[in-house]
């Protein structure tokens, strides 16, 4: 396959704003060197373009209509659209972005100049060619974003659910009894952190987890680092399945995760930058729900709150401190009953992750076989190629029965079927069944979290798309649907409306006593 200079196909040059044009109540894309685009009311090109930051960690963009660009962002516009497609050359520039970084000059901010684009050897198949690897890229590319999204919603509905089942444990509406943390727990241990190998441990190596370990809140064995032979392992500090970690020190934003660990590879050791939680024998806590409690967001920055540090140091929450936190404790039951259905949901998530990991996997051995000259797609029909997802790929690896018990555990609604939801009568009769729906399997007694139900409907509508290839989003109109449901509901008597219970302290007789606050509630009644 032939190579030719990136410069001799296409036009480079840079945009000539300050990233401090962008409008946030602009309305369109400003491309600045972030990987995130930002908005402005001003355009200056109409085109398809491929982006590519200039300084800091360089990353690559394409877009296809009226943009901005920052004088640091370099804007590749096509010269001959019968020699170069321009999805092809986004595609090759992610790849390429790694020499990119290699040759990127300067101290502490490093950045490309114009040459190192227009130089650039680009490898150039026939056009139809570019544009098959094109379509084929993207259909994986598609179906990668598609697999992250299903792995954040199931994140989404796990808080959704916590709140749906327990409150908001700052709050505290549902008047749970509240414990000193201390109360609950034999003791905090801490590991060491000696200096260790820059790289990960081998299989039959001793490591000790990086604080990255647990900074999304999700226990990643793979974030440690090789104990030195020479250092006897404290096998006391090992990590093991069941244990709760929480990260004592970090940057204000990040200092306070929790990870539960569900499994582990033997030999990782805790440092003495991670907590781990040990439970009285006698106390009726589920660690998981513990875990979910932590990272729960109201409760995580009240937590957070606790950090603090000298000037040029990362914040430290301490054992002391985090001892006499007060924390919600619900009957163990419910508590039990809903780490089952964390459970169901972290084994969905385990599943959606390997398969998006050989998701990955297969983009990349793509893109490097289609960018040698390797990949064969002569038996390819252009006209052949399809975009509309089914509405479950079989790159989903989770099996029937799982996903329905999940579904039941979390209250998902019903599928879509054959709704035209472009229909506004069809839309409303829909929304109508899956709200009606959405209370039926509620508890009765239990408190409406109206954010769930539009979750659960999200989470249903997730593979809908229209005959435009249009997602579903929803509308105003459907939010006063809603209302006009719940005011039905309240009439014929399925739900009322309350206030919540606070507990206060009798300035007479110096008790705790109970009386109702400011916030208005509903709740099902049969």
């Amino acid at each position: 396959m032939k190579h030719i200079p990136l410069g001799t196909l296409a036009d480079i040059k840079t945009g000539k704003l300050d990233v401090n044009a962008q409008d946030i109540d602009g309305v369109y894309p400003f491309f600045t060197c972030a990987a995130t685009p930002y908005k402005i009311n001003q355009y200056a090109f109409d085109n398809e373009a491929v982006l590519v930051a200039g300084n800091g960690d360089l990353n690559v963009k394409y877009y296809d209509g009226k943009f901005n660009a920052y004088q640091r962002t370099y804007v590749i516009q096509n010269k001959d659209n019968k020699r170069l497609c321009m999805k092809y050359l986004y595609y090759f520039m992610n790849t390429y972005i790694e020499q990119l970084r290699r040759d990127a000059i300067g101290g502490i901010i490093k950045y490309i100049k114009l040459g190192n684009l227009t130089n650039a050897q680009i490898p150039l198949p026939p056009i139809k060619e570019q544009e098959k690897i094109s379509h084929l890229l993207d259909r994986v590319d598609r179906i990668i974003v598609q697999r992250k999204e299903s792995i954040s919603k199931l994140d989404t509905l796990l808080k959704s659910a916590f709140i749906n089942t327990f409150g908001d444990p700052i709050k505290n509406s549902h008047g749970w009894n509240k414990l000193p943390f201390n109360d609950l727990l034999e003791s905090i241990d801490s590991g060491k952190s000696p200096k260790c190998l820059t790289r990960e441990a081998n299989e039959g190596e001793w490591g000790v987890l990086k604080l990255g370990a647990i900074t999304p809140c999700v226990y990643g064995q793979s974030e440690n680092k090789a104990l030195p032979l020479d250092i006897a392992p404290s096998t006391k500090h090992e990590v093991k399945a069941g244990d709760l970690l929480f990260s004592r020190k970090n940057t204000y934003e990040l200092v306070g995760a929790c990870a539960y660990v569900f499994s582990t590879r033997p030999q990782l050791l805790l440092p003495d930058l991670i907590f781990r939680f040990v439970f009285k024998e006698n106390v009726n806590v589920n660690p998981i729900y513990m875990w979910q409690l932590l990272i729960n967001d109201t409760q995580r920055r009240s937590i957070q709150k606790l950090a603090s540090g000298a000037a040029g140091s990362m914040p430290n929450i301490s054992k002391a401190n985090l001892k006499k936190v007060l924390l919600p404790i619900p009957p163990l039951a419910l508590q039990d009953k809903f780490s089952e259905i964390v459970k169901k949901v972290e084994a969905i998530k385990s599943d959606y992750k390997n398969n998006l990991e050989c998701l990955e996997s297969l983009f990349k051995s793509l893109k490097q076989k289609a960018f040698k000259g390797e990949l064969d797609l002569s038996g390819v029909d252009l006209d052949k190629i399809h975009y509309r997802p089914a509405k479950r790929d079989n790159t989903d690896d989770l099996s029937k029965s799982a996903l329905d018990k999940i579904i039941s555990s979390t209250r998902t609604l019903s599928p879509i079927g054959d709704t035209n939801l472009n229909d506004e009568t069809s839309r409303k009769e829909k929304i109508s069944d899956w709200f009606n729906e959405w209370i039926q399997n509620l508890p009765r007694k239990s408190n409406l979290n109206i954010n769930h139900f539009w979750q659960c409907m999200d989470y249903a509508t997730q593979d809908y798309l229209d005959e435009n290839d249009n997602p579903f989003e929803v509308k105003l109109t459907d939010y006063d649907h809603i209302k006009s449901e719940i005011f039905n509901a309240i009439k014929n008597g399925s739900i009322e409306q309350t206030t919540n219970l606070i507990e206060v302290v009798d300035e007479a007789t110096d008790q705790k006593i109970v009386e109702p606050g400011n916030e208005i509630l509903l709740r099902k009644l049969d």
